[in-house]
């Protein structure tokens, strides 16, 4: 699993959509769905997650399902997936690999296509176009909103749908397009806004891993 791609999707429950392109439908716009639930993101202090993860890839016979969880306030995250552990504060992110027994060391990336909740807040306004695909009412037996959103310029994925619980107005599930023909698909299974959280829970200890390498790549 690209950590890309994991950190996509802690993230991806904050688009905004203040400038994007648009289409209508008679109920509601895309546009006033993502920036109600934007709002409604906003306000949380943090909020913990837990999904199941799947990635799919026909061409090369691959079908995967784990599950993983997140907790994120800010800019700060601590991701637990597949076996290993993302945390950042921000500005650093760690990256714990127990099978390797190494801990990666980078800074939060500038590039056009790396991010932090604010980030996806701000700079990911002009960057897609969306539309509501009225078609799609219902996933798993929950009514959502089913909105898909196309990069305006290239990036290492096509497309991504977002299915939006009409009855919280939360990300329920999101499934990324890559361009490699993967499919990467989250559900959330819980979604608790405004859980406690520690200063600790977003800072790396290396006491706590005193066998571990320490591949610094800053």
């Amino acid at each position: 699993m690209k950590m890309n791609k994991i950190a996509f999707v802690i993230l991806v429950f904050a688009l905004a959509a203040n400038n994007l392109v648009f289409a209508q439908s008679k109920e509601k716009s895309s546009s006033e769905i993502l920036q109600e639930v934007t709002d409604k993101t906003k306000a949380y202090k943090s909020i913990k997650l837990k999904f199941n993860y799947k990635m799919e890839n026909p061409d090369a016979n691959i079908n995967e399902t784990t599950t993983g969880e997140a907790l994120v306030s800010g800019d700060k995250y601590q991701l637990k997936v597949a076996g290993q552990t993302v945390i950042s504060d921000g500005k650093t992110v760690w990256t714990i690999i127990p099978d390797a027994a190494e801990v990666q060391i980078n800074n939060v990336a500038e590039g056009t296509d790396s991010f932090t909740p604010t980030k996806m807040l701000s700079s990911y306004n002009d960057e897609f176009k969306s539309k509501l695909n009225t078609r799609i009412t219902e996933l798993n037996g929950k009514s959502v909103y089913a909105l898909e959103l196309t990069p305006n310029k290239k990036k290492s994925f096509d497309k991504v749908n977002l299915f939006i619980d009409k009855a919280k107005m939360q990300l329920y599930s999101i499934a990324i397009f890559d361009q490699n023909g993967s499919t990467y698909t989250y559900t959330m299974t819980i979604f608790e806004p405004d859980f406690k959280v520690n200063p600790t829970d977003f800072s790396f200890k290396a006491s706590d891993y005193p066998d571990y390498e320490v591949i610094d790549m800053r």
